[in-house]
């Protein structure tokens, strides 16, 4: 139920936040969890006097949501970069960036595109975190991939195909580190099955995904280069 509504909420254009939220307390809901952690109630013992009596409960799905957005706060520290990028952009950021992949005769939408993903993947392997879509993909990586081409009808096109660019190489490349969640939760989650295995491991096996995803990914960069050239670079 609660995957049902993600899904409708994206097709219909909810609002994100809203949406996963949502589908966060229906999903506790349906699993039979109370709202909120029942850890207490007043009873009144022999004197009369009403005393807090703990008792322990199933978790309520509020805690569940406060706990985990106070494990994860940091993935909100993108919000301070904003200001900076805004400013950048206000005095000709994008144009600047469009200049720029102009001068490279070489470049495509496509070629441009692989680069960054490699460049994402490279982060996610030292386990830097970039939070690229505000940083760079807004700012920097679609202004580019437009700089190369004309506009028109495609400029949505190739807006998503930056996006995706950014989506690939931070998925796949964070779990070529051992120090990132992914990797952790799955080690973690192993080791409670009785799984005996190292963070190596699975960097190492995450290995031929990466490089599947960058065939798979430069496959669809070519198709859309393709595209560009035959509707004359739009």
């Amino acid at each position: 139920m609660g995957i049902g509504l993600v899904l409708l909420g994206m097709r219909l254009r909810w609002r994100t936040t809203v949406v996963v939220v949502a589908a966060a307390l229906v999903t506790g809901i349906a699993a039979g969890l109370p709202l909120f952690s029942a850890t207490g109630i007043w009873e009144e013992l022999a004197g009369g006097a009403p005393q807090w009596v703990t008792r322990r409960g199933p978790v309520g799905i509020i805690d569940l949501l406060g706990k985990a957005f106070a494990e994860n706060r940091l993935m909100t520290l993108f919000i301070l970069t904003l200001p900076a990028v805004g400013m950048a952009e206000r005095y000709g950021l994008q144009e600047e960036a469009g200049r720029l992949i102009r001068r490279v005769r070489a470049a495509t939408v496509g070629r441009l595109l692989v680069v960054y993903q490699i460049f994402r993947i490279l982060h996610g392997a030292l386990g830097i975190r970039l939070n690229g879509h505000p940083s760079f993909v807004r700012p920097l990586i679609a202004p580019m991939a437009l700089g190369v081409t004309t506009g028109g009808i495609r400029t949505e096109k190739v807006k998503s195909a930056a996006a995706a660019a950014e989506n690939y190489g931070n998925f796949y490349g964070q779990n070529l580190s051992p120090v990132q969640a992914g990797i952790l939760l799955v080690f973690g989650v192993m080791q409670g099955l009785g799984i005996q295995l190292s963070v190596w491991d699975l960097v190492r096996h995450t290995l031929p995904i990466v490089g599947f995803s960058l065939l798979l990914a430069g496959l669809q960069f070519w198709w859309l280069d393709r595209q560009l050239r035959r509707n004359g670079g739009e």
